[in-house]
C-alpha cells in the first residue's frame, strides 16, 4: 500500500505542516481502528489521513478520517488538503472532491495553478471569560478569549501583537487543562505589507501535539474572529510556527473557504 508524506499550506518541501496520507482500496469500510492508530503512530506526524472510495451517486465520493499519534480528531485542514492534492496527483479523482468526516461532508477543490480551496464550516465563536490560569499557562496576558465550539475546541486568545505570538512559550501541561483541544493565540499582522493580515500559533497538548505547525481547522475560527474585525471577508493569515506556513480565507457565513499549496516530499511503501 503506498504512503505519502504531505508539507501542506506550503509550496516548499520542509515547511508547512507535513501530513500521512493512504489511500486505501475497496468502498466497503475502514480498517480497524487499532490498525489505524498504529499507523499514525509510526508516521508521527500531526495527523495522518486515511481516505476509501465510496460507491457512486451518494452524497460523497471518498470517505475520510484523520488521526493523531494519540487519537482520531474531528476536523483537520491540512490533512485534507494533503489528500486532495494526492488524489488529484495520482489522477485518482478529478474535479472537487465530496469527503464524508465526522464533521459532515466537506469538499475540496484542487485547481491546476497547485492550488487547493476547501469549504469547510464556520467554527462559532462565543465570548467567555479567560479561564484561571491562561496568561500564565500561554506566557501573555489575552486581550479577549473566544471558544470555537465542539469541532474545533479550542480556546481563540487574542494577544497584544505579532510579536508577543512570536514569543510564546507556553506550559503545555498547564494549557492541556484549559480547554477540549488546545488554544490558538493570534494578533493582527504589524506589516500588512508583508503579505498577511493576521498572525497565529497553535497549541494542543491534550492530542498529543504541543505546537502545530499550520492548522486548517483553526483557521475556520481566526477567519471570522479577523473578517469581523478588519472589514474584510478575504484574508492572509501566517501561522508563526517554526516550519510556517500561510492560509488564505473566505468567509462566507456558515462557511469559510481555507485555500493553500502542498508538496509531497515521500511516497513509499507500507508494509505492515
Amino acid at each position: 500500500m503506498r504512503i505519502r508524506i504531505v508539507d501542506a499550506f506550503t509550496d516548499r518541501p520542509f515547511s508547512g505542516n507535513p501530513a500521512g496520507v493512504l489511500l486505501l482500496p475497496g468502498a466497503d469500510a475502514f480498517p480497524e481502528d487499532s490498525w489505524l492508530r498504529d499507523v499514525a503512530m509510526e508516521v508521527n506526524h500531526a495527523e495522518t489521513a486515511f481516505a476509501h472510495p465510496l460507491p457512486e451517486g451518494g452524497e460523497a465520493d471518498w470517505a475520510l478520517r484523520w488521526f493523531t499519534p494519540v487519537t482520531e480528531v474531528a476536523m483537520c485542514g491540512h490533512a485534507t488538503l494533503a489528500t486532495a492534492h494526492v488524489l488529484r496527483g495520482t489522477g485518482a479523482h478529478r474535479g472537487p472532491v465530496r469527503f464524508a468526516t465526522r464533521s459532515g461532508v466537506l469538499v475540496a477543490t484542487a485547481r491546476d495553478d497547485g492550488s487547493v480551496t476547501l469549504d469547510f464550516p464556520t467554527a462559532p465563536l462565543t465570548p467567555v471569560d479567560p479561564p484561571g490560569g491562561l496568561a500564565e499557562a500561554l506566557g501573555a496576558e489575552p486581550l479577549t478569549v473566544r471558544y470555537t465550539g465542539p469541532n474545533v475546541g479550542d480556546l481563540l486568545v487574542e494577544v497584544a501583537d505579532e510579536k508577543t505570538v512570536h514569543g510564546l512559550r507556553p506550559g503545555f501541561k498547564a494549557l492541556a487543562a484549559l480547554s477540549d483541544r488546545g488554544v490558538i493565540a493570534t494578533a493582527r499582522a504589524q506589516d500588512p505589507d508583508e503579505g498577511y493580515d493576521f498572525v497565529s500559533r497553535c497549541f494542543f497538548p491534550n492530542v498529543g501535539i504541543d505546537e502545530d505547525p499550520v492548522t486548517g481547522s483553526a483557521h475556520t475560527a481566526l477567519a471570522p474572529y479577523w473578517s469581523h474585525r478588519l472589514g474584510r471577508a478575504a484574508l492572509t493569515g501566517l501561522q508563526a510556527s517554526p516550519r510556517s506556513g500561510r492560509v488564505r480565507t473566505e468567509l462566507r457565513g456558515d462557511r469559510t473557504l481555507l485555500t493553500g499549496r502542498a508538496v509531497t516530499v515521500i511516497d513509499g511503501e507500507l508494509l505492515a
